[in-house]
Order: structure tokens, then C-alpha cells, then sequence
């Protein structure tokens, strides 16, 4: 998974378009871009986008981002979309393991009503969206086998802590945004799960949205979120490994394979250790999902 696509979920003609746009996740929307007196249609239109497409023999996976508890929305959410078997649940304003575990249990009790095999509807947590949520970013490992993935968000933090802007004329995050995206990388790499990097909001701004990717593809994240269909090739093309990095990797693996027993190897008389070998074989891994195997 390299590319998640947001889409709100009361526009049956994006949703459609949506379909094609290469993203290898489409994020249906029941959050931000929905106002409040448009979230019962959009659960309606959700639901049946969910229950049409969700049957297509090549579809990207189907995510719902719910309302967070703070709204009292979340249970209506969940009654209306988990009977349309999303690949999984967008959980925005995540405040630690604990809020989790919470969510497993509303999503076991829906999945029962529904007859859905328990353990289907995955969990993507947003990490970063409130101060307090910052300060509870390692619990998240072995709070519930939904969770796949943890991602972050500037906006809704910068609004709480009351910030004129998250950005520098640049387009680049301010500090306090570059630790929220640290502590996402690092309690993703805790949990053991998918780092997946918050969105560009510069939609227009292509050589900006390449420059971010490029840089989350750097330190370590797997996949990017997008707010229109125009950047998903770019944050595509990012995040494929490249046939020189796959043959490399190949070359590390295997020199590893010849000597088990080694911490190092020499190739081309360069010293690769074993975190080199780690990283050689997540590349590997990243290209078998992409089909490059």
C-alpha cells in the first residue's frame, strides 16, 4: 500500500471517480469534509458505495473514516457502514492504545450483528491530532491485531495548540509538526505496524508533493495519504522501488544468504551490516506488493 486516497462519502460522482484514480486505498469520508447536517446522507451514500464496490474482483481496499469519540458520532457511523464490509476503519483523533481498544470492541460487537467474520474490519489510527494524543504514541503496540497502521495530521493540531499556520512560506512542516510526524514513524515502528504520511494539502503544488514524499520515503514511511486524485501517480511512482534498488537489495540478501554466521559483508568493497540487510529486505517485500517481485 503506497497511496491512500481521500473521498468524501456524500458525493456519489467523486466516489465514482475515485474508482480509477490508481490510489491502492480509497478513504471514504464521514469526518471533516461533511457537515454536520449532510453526515446522514453520507452514511446512506457510504454504505452503498461500500456494498457495490466492495464486490469488484480488482478494487483498491476501502477504508471509512468515522467521526471520533469526542463528536458522539462514532456508534453512528459504525452502525451505518460496517454492514458494507470496509477493509477497514480510519480512526481520527486516536488518543493512545487505550481508545484502541475501545474501538475493537464497538467494531467486534457491529461485526457480530452483521454475521462478518471477526478480526475483518482493520483499524488505521491518526496519531498525532490532538496535544494530548502526542504524549501517548507508544501505547499503541498490542492494543488490538486490528491495527495495521498509524498515520498523522497538522491540521486538527495546529488548530488546538492555536497556531497561525503548521507550514513556513516554504511549504515545509514548523517544529511542532515535525515532532508529531517523529512520533508517528517511531510508535508505528513500536506497534509494529504501517507508517503512512499525512497529506499535502498544496494539491496544484506537484514538485512540493514529490519533494515530501520523497523525504517520508526517507525516513522510513511506506505510504503517503492524498486529498485529490491528480497526486496519487506521484506518491505512486515515490514509493515503487525503482529495478537499480530492487537489484541492489537483491545483491545484499544475497550475499547475507552465502554467509549466515556474518554481521558484515563486503560487496564492491563497500561494508554492509546487518540493519542494511533488514532494510534490503523490506524493499524486497515492498516490491513483491507492487508486483514487482
Amino acid at each position: 500500500m503506497r497511496s491512500l486516497l481521500f473521498v468524501p462519502g456524500d458525493s456519489p460522482s467523486k466516489l465514482e471517480k475515485a474508482k480509477t484514480s490508481g490510489a491502492d486505498a480509497l478513504i471514504v469520508d464521514l469526518e471533516d469534509s461533511i457537515s454536520a447536517e449532510r453526515k446522514a446522507e453520507a452514511r446512506a451514500t457510504t454504505l452503498a458505495f461500500l456494498e457495490e464496490f466492495a464486490k469488484a474482483s480488482e478494487r483498491p481496499r476501502l477504508f471509512v473514516r468515522v467521526n471520533g469519540f469526542q463528536t458522539g458520532l462514532t456508534d453512528a457511523d459504525l452502525d451505518a457502514v460496517i454492514a458494507g464490509r470496509p477493509d477497514a476503519i480510519m480512526f481520527p483523533k486516536a488518543e493512545g492504545g487505550a481508545s484502541i481498544v475501545h474501538l475493537d470492541a464497538k467494531i467486534t460487537a457491529r461485526e457480530a450483528v452483521h454475521d462478518i467474520p471477526d478480526g475483518h474490519t482493520r483499524i488505521l489510527a491518526l496519531t498525532t491530532e490532538t496535544a494530548k494524543a502526542l504524549f501517548l504514541a507508544g501505547t499503541y503496540g498490542g492494543a488490538s491485531s486490528r491495527l495495521i497502521g498509524l498515520t498523522w495530521g497538522a491540521e486538527d493540531l495546529s488548530a488546538e495548540l492555536g497556531a497561525e499556520t503548521n507550514r513556513d512560506p516554504q511549504g515545509r512542516f514548523l517544529d511542532p509538526y515535525r515532532l508529531a510526524r517523529s512520533l508517528c514513524l517511531a510508535s508505528a515502528a513500536a506497534a509494529e505496524v504501517t507508517a503512512i504520511d499525512t497529506v499535502y494539502v498544496d494539491f496544484r503544488n506537484a514538485e512540493g508533493l514529490r519533494r515530501e514524499t520523497q523525504e517520508a520515503r526517507r525516513d522510513g514511511f511506506t505510504a503517503k495519504m492524498a486529498i485529490h486524485p491528480a497526486q496519487v501517480e506521484i506518491i505512486n511512482a515515490v514509493f515503487t522501488p525503482t529495478p537499480e534498488a530492487i537489484a541492489k537489495a537483491r545483491v545484499i540478501v544475497e550475499a547475507f544468504a552465502a554467509d549466515p554466521g556474518a554481521g558484515v559483508v563486503g560487496i564492491d568493497g563497500i561494508m554492509y551490516d546487518r540493519p542494511h540487510l533488514v532494510r534490503a529486505q523490506r524493499l524486497i517485500a515492498q516490491a513483491t506488493a507492487a508486483g514487482l517481485g
